[in-house]
């Protein structure tokens, strides 16, 4: 495995199926702000796929500098977008 598919598979681990919301200093994710967003994957870019409860999908930097991540068992009572992407499950198969 090289460095690339290294950061990437670490980055899906840290950041899939994880309850975000944007960072408030960023003005371009301004109309996300408030709002209770679940990552769905990373992709090769390097950029979480997170849903915003409106059923779209929107690519924003895998990183802190960008996103912060909520407590799950609080979030996930404010995430109301159940039907659109379903966490990974335990066992597939």
């Amino acid at each position: 495995m090289d460095q690339a598919d290294a950061r990437y598979e670490a980055l899906a681990r840290e950041w899939t199926d994880q309850y975000v919301e944007v960072s408030p200093d960023r003005p371009e994710l301004a109309r996300f702000r408030g709002v209770v967003g679940r990552v769905v994957t990373v992709n090769r870019n390097l950029r979480a796929l997170v849903d915003f409860q409106d059923g779209g999908w929107y690519d924003v930097a895998a990183s802190e500098e960008y996103l912060r991540k909520l407590d799950p068992a609080t979030a996930a009572a404010k995430y109301k977008n159940v039907n659109i992407a379903q966490p990974i499950p335990d066992k597939q198969g």
